[in-house]
C-alpha cells in the first residue's frame, strides 16, 4: 500500500541505550494512574487516537459505549534498546496478522498496569518479574472503540517468552533506534467506512507496522524525544 506522504529517509540513527531512555522516560511520562483516575472520561476528546491526523473521532456514533483497554509497550533493555512486539495470529476475529503490542480490555476492578503484565503474560508469556514500568502515556482511543492505556516499561533481556499460539503467530524486537527516528514515521492512507483515513506506518524489515500500534510509538516518541 502506498501513502500519500512519505518523509524523506536519511542514514540509520544511533544506537539507543535502555539507561539513556530510561532517564528520560521516568522524566517525561505519566505517572501510573490510580484505578479512580483511570476510571476518569471527562477528557475523552483530548485523547491522542486514530483521530490525531484528521481532527475527527474516530468512527464512534456513542462515546459512552467505549470500552478500556492496556497495553504493555516493552522496552528491552539490551545494548542496543529495543520495542518488543507481536505478530497476532491469522486466525483472530479481528485485526488478525497486524502487528500489536501485548495488551488487551481490562477485567472489572483492574487497573491499565494490571492488566498489560496479565495480557503481556497470557499473550507472550512475559512474566512480570522480568517487566519494571516506568510510567504511561496518554489514553489513545481506536476507531473500534477501545480507550487504550500504553504502559512503558523496561524489560530484563533473560526473559523466556512462551506465545499463545492462538493468539499470536510471531514475537520480534524492533530497534527502538529506528522506532523514535520520526524520519521513519510515514503517514499512509487508505479508506474506511467511505472515507479517506490518514495514519503512521512504520514499515521495517518486512514488518508493516501501522495503524494504532504505530500511533502510540509516534505518541512515544513526541512524549520522550520530541520535547
Amino acid at each position: 500500500m502506498t501513502g500519500d506522504l512519505t518523509f524523506a529517509r536519511k542514514p540509520g540513527p544511533a544506537p539507543l541505550s535502555a539507561q539513556e531512555f530510561t532517564e528520560r522516560a521516568v522524566r517525561l511520562l505519566l505517572p501510573l494512574a490510580t484505578e479512580a483516575e483511570a476510571q476518569d472520561e471527562t477528557a475523552l476528546r483530548n485523547d491522542g487516537g486514530d483521530h490525531r491526523l484528521d481532527d475527527a473521532l474516530p468512527f464512534i456514533a456513542d462515546p459512552s459505549a467505549i470500552r478500556r483497554a492496556a497495553v504493555l509497550m516493552p522496552v528491552v533493555a539490551r545494548a542496543e534498546a529495543t520495542l518488543l512486539l507481536t505478530e497476532r495470529a491469522a486466525g483472530l476475529a479481528v485485526h488478525a496478522g497486524q502487528i500489536a503490542f501485548p495488551g488487551g480490555r481490562l477485567e472489572p476492578g483492574e487497573t491499565a498496569l494490571a492488566a498489560a503484565l496479565r495480557e503481556a503474560q497470557e499473550e507472550i508469556g512475559l512474566s512480570p518479574e522480568f517487566v519494571s514500568p516506568l510510567g504511561a502515556l496518554d489514553p489513545y482511543l481506536t476507531g473500534t472503540g477501545f480507550r487504550i492505556t500504553p504502559i512503558v516499561a523496561l524489560v530484563d533481556p533473560s526473559f523466556h517468552l512462551v506465545p499463545n499460539s492462538h493468539e499470536v503467530a510471531d514475537v520480534f524486537e524492533a530497534p527502538l533506534a529506528f522506532l523514535m527516528d520520526p524520519t521513519n514515521h510515514e503517514i499512509h492512507s487508505r479508506e474506511l467506512r467511505g472515507r479517506l483515513r490518514r495514519f503512521y506506518a512504520m514499515p521495517w524489515e518486512g514488518r508493516y507496522i501501522w495503524g494504532a500500534t504505530a500511533g502510540m510509538i509516534r505518541i512515544l516518541y513526541e512524549r520522550v524525544y520530541g520535547q
